[in-house]
């Protein structure tokens, strides 16, 4: 574990391990075998890397789809590890080479997707070689109740019998208790260990509201909460995620579609923009998501149902992977859970399947129509708990209004019975509200008791009601028979008042929620720093052709604009830059905010450093008698010299000669940064004395 912590903090730019990642690696490490769940953006990947890096030989990571591989080969390539991946958009070369790699034992982790692994001649290769662990991600593809399941992912057991010294680890961040067994059971991982490390993502905030105009609540939940940021719209068909992503994009948002319908090549290359460029809003089905890495998605909206709690875990989980903050937003309606349940009993799953499909369903409207808190609803169905109210939802932060809908739902019931079973919601609310429709005069219907019962409600309240009947089991939707409701039996008790029905009060829309996801600063130069730390990231990603989170992370750059350090040493204390950033991109970051500094202020710390100063006491013996760094002496003395506190030969003593050197190599500098003047002068002289000279240059001197 000693060496585990070294690379921690020297290849990663992490000090300590967090939660059951230290105990996870060093089983592995010691060669067990692993089941691990861990949520989304708790470092599940740590869990695989590491040990592969402290082991022998190769480890092999199987993953899912071609675009994710390139994208972790690239960050993994940043850090300084040996990494490569196999799969069809290498050329000949770029595989012999890896191969040839795997078996001399000269790289650290190499990307498969399952069906390149289990080639015969692949897994001849594999014999052949040195292995360090196998690591299977997105494990949860291995079950039959998993929510994305796929076949060669079962194949995988074969590799127990073939390689029974090699560690092998599964991860997922979305399996419940059923899942759970099936992976372990089909993974031959009986004799390993389980780590379940909790579900909680306590930096997203869950919003579930009714539609009520949804394209329109959709852009209020961007305009007002995330514009300019990265995020993920899901919608259930092709057709509404192509007219989502025009529609958005006439509104002025970078909007993609993604879809089945596309080429793979479009599909590729909206993933792509998606993954490497900022403030992009990918619309998409659930075809788009599996294993995405980008760390800055902000927001992840859904335009319809999900079909499972595990599949609205897994995609609202895309969200925040960094810690910051971000929303999982949801808007839904009746047509949802009516097409949902047509899916269903369409599908040609066996009646098993189709019982566990149901009941997952069920439990999403559960989940929807509460009352409570929903973070502790959703970590029940997982298995897990949390103790008190998040107090980071919807339910916690503007708790929901109910009302006693016994007699209501009452009529509602009574209404399906009296008129035969067999009527959708529109027709039986036209009952209900008395309408003088002529097909209810046709069927006759405007001689039932139960006609003209319902008009202190609203068709939209009579609407909800029922979706909230179908919700809670007392309807259920006959597909067969055009959308029809009936009666189960858990209809009786409320129909015979045994039963009180208290329900969730739906208003007619939701007020714009507060501004949770702006970055706040307590300097508006602190807003303008971070705002050029993610210039300079950006231009240095689009010079390797890399993702912009692949050079530093969100959460690194909001720490630099909290820390402004003002050396290299400083700056590799903070978290996620290791030894190879520092030395790759520490220099440029200095500089940025070198650059941004504020405008000349004397507060009290530079004063003191002023009143030092006069005193007789040189830079070198003010950093020593206040213990700071030399370049914070330096930054505080030029903005004395820019406020006019102090003289330039008050602070350094510099001959005539390369006083003019200095001046004269500032002047020939297109846009007057240090850098490019610190190399014309091949280093000559510090980041701190060129600051103050050249702040003799500033308009006002």
């Amino acid at each position: 574990m000693r060496r585990a912590l070294e690379i921690l903090k020297k290849t990663y730019g992490y000090d300590s391990f967090r939660g059951q990642q230290a105990e996870i690696i060093g089983h592995i490490i010691g060669g067990g075998n692993a089941f691990v769940l861990m949520p989304t953006g708790a470092g599940k990947s740590l869990c695989y890397q590491i040990p592969a890096l402290c082991r022998d030989g190769a480890g092999i990571i199987i993953s899912p789809l071609i675009a994710l591989m390139q994208d972790q080969v690239a960050a993994l390539l940043q850090l300084g590890v040996r990494a490569a991946a196999i799969n069809s958009s290498m050329t000949a070369e770029h595989i012999s080479n890896t191969k040839n790699a795997i078996r001399n034992g000269v790289i650290d982790l190499v990307y498969v997707a399952p069906e390149r692994l289990l080639m015969a001649d692949f897994l001849e290769l594999l014999q052949q070689s040195p292995l360090a662990l196998f690591a299977k991600d997105e494990a949860h593809c291995v079950s039959q109740w998993g929510h994305d399941f796929r076949p060669h992912y079962v194949q995988l057991s074969a590799l127990a019998r073939r390689f029974p010294t090699v560690p092998r680890v599964a991860l997922t961040a979305t399996a419940d208790a059923p899942t759970r067994k099936d992976i372990i059971g089909r993974l031959h991982l009986h004799d390993g260990k389980t780590f379940l490390g909790g579900f909680d993502r306590p930096n997203i905030h869950y919003a579930i509201m009714i539609k009520d105009n949804p394209k329109q609540q959709l852009l209020r939940f961007i305009k007002h909460g995330h514009a300019g940021d990265s995020g993920i719209v899901y919608c259930l068909s092709r057709k509404q995620a192509d007219e989502t992503a025009a529609w958005l994009r006439e509104e002025g948002f970078n909007a993609l579609a993604y879809h089945a319908g596309m080429t793979g090549e479009a599909r590729a290359l909206s993933q792509a923009r998606f993954l490497r460029e900022d403030s992009i809003i990918m619309v998409a089905t659930i075809a788009f998501g599996m294993g995405i890495d980008k760390p800055d998605v902000r927001f992840v909206a859904h335009l319809n149902l999900p079909k499972s709690i595990e599949v609205y875990y897994q995609e609202t989980g895309r969200a925040g992977r960094d810690g910051l903050p971000a929303d999982g937003w949801m808007a839904y309606g009746l047509q949802d859970v009516i097409t949902l349940r047509q899916m269903q009993e369409n599908s040609v799953a066996d009646e098993q399947h189709k019982r566990v499909e149901r009941h997952k369903l069920d439990a999403m409207l559960g989940l929807c129509e509460l009352t409570s808190c929903r973070r502790q609803a959703l970590l029940r169905y997982f298995g897990d708990k949390l103790d008190h109210p998040c107090g980071n939802c919807d339910n916690c932060l503007t708790p929901p209004a109910t009302w006693d809908a016994s007699v209501a739902a009452q009529k509602a019931l009574s209404c399906v019975h009296r008129t035969g079973q067999r009527f959708g919601v529109n027709y039986l609310v036209d009952v209900l509200r008395g309408s003088d429709h002529e097909r209810i005069k046709q069927f006759g219907h405007d001689k039932l008791t139960t006609y003209g019962i319902g008009k202190e409600h609203s068709a939209i309240e009579w609407k909800n009601l029922y979706r909230q009947l179908i919700s809670r089991g007392l309807l259920n939707v006959d597909i067969e028979g055009h959308g029809g409701l009936h009666l189960t039996d858990a209809a009786r008790p409320v129909l015979r008042g045994e039963e009180k029905l208290h329900l969730r009060k739906v208003t007619k829309a939701e007020k714009p929620e507060r501004k949770r996801n702006e970055k706040q600063f307590k300097q508006a130069a602190d807003s303008t720093l971070w705002e050029a730390l993610r210039q300079k990231r950006k231009q240095l990603a689009e010079e390797q052709g890399v993702a912009a989170y692949v050079i530093f992370h969100d959460a690194t750059l909001m720490e630099m604009v909290e820390r402004q350090p003002q050396t290299l040493e400083q700056l590799g204390l903070i978290s996620g830059i290791g030894a190879r950033k520092l030395d790759a991109y520490g220099e440029a970051f200095l500089e940025v905010i070198c650059e941004s500094a504020q405008p000349a202020t004397i507060t009290d710390t530079i004063a003191e450093t002023v009143t030092l100063l006069c005193r007789g006491l040189d830079p070198v013996a003010i950093a020593h008698q206040r213990n700071l760094t030399l370049n914070t002496v330096y930054s505080h003395l030029t903005k004395a010299i820019e406020s006019g506190e102090v003289e330039l030969e008050d602070v350094i003593t510099l001959e005539k000669h390369e006083l003019q050197a200095i001046q004269l190599a500032f002047e020939q500098s297109d846009d007057g940064k240090i850098k490019p003047v610190y190399e014309a002068l091949e280093g000559a002289y510090e980041y701190g004395v060129l600051q103050c000279v050249r702040a003799t240059l500033a308009p006002q001197h």
